[in-house]
């Protein structure tokens, strides 16, 4: 009985101290420079309109990063049939093979 008690109580103490860890791993913002389009109309990768944006990663290659539902919605109509180079400020995760952008602030040229 000893020991379980132990080691619920290291169990505890562990979680209590990981847990200022997790909090430290909020997504940072990053800037992104580029080109913003539509990867249905102007990349032709997706069957469905989503806005993206398009820019020179460090090895020379394009990296897309996909807008999130709520970034979709409200910028979608600026670019869909015309690409508009812009910054997007925002918090990158990854889906799958998909880099999610959530954007803050969007500036179009």
């Amino acid at each position: 009985m000893l020991r379980s008690l132990c080691f619920v109580a290291a169990l505890g103490l562990v979680a209590l101290l990981s847990t200022p860890v997790l909090a430290d791993e909020k997504a940072k913002e990053v800037e992104l420079k580029g080109t913003i389009c539509c990867a249905k109309c102007e990349l032709n990768v997706e069957k469905a309109c989503a806005t993206v944006i398009k820019v020179k990663g460090k090895d020379g290659k394009d990296v897309v990063y996909y807008f999130d539902a709520d970034s979709h919605k409200k910028n979608h109509s600026k670019i869909c049939q015309e690409a508009k180079e812009g910054v997007v400020v925002g918090t990158v995760k990854k889906d799958g093979k998909k880099m999610i952008v959530t954007a803050s602030k969007v500036e179009f040229k």
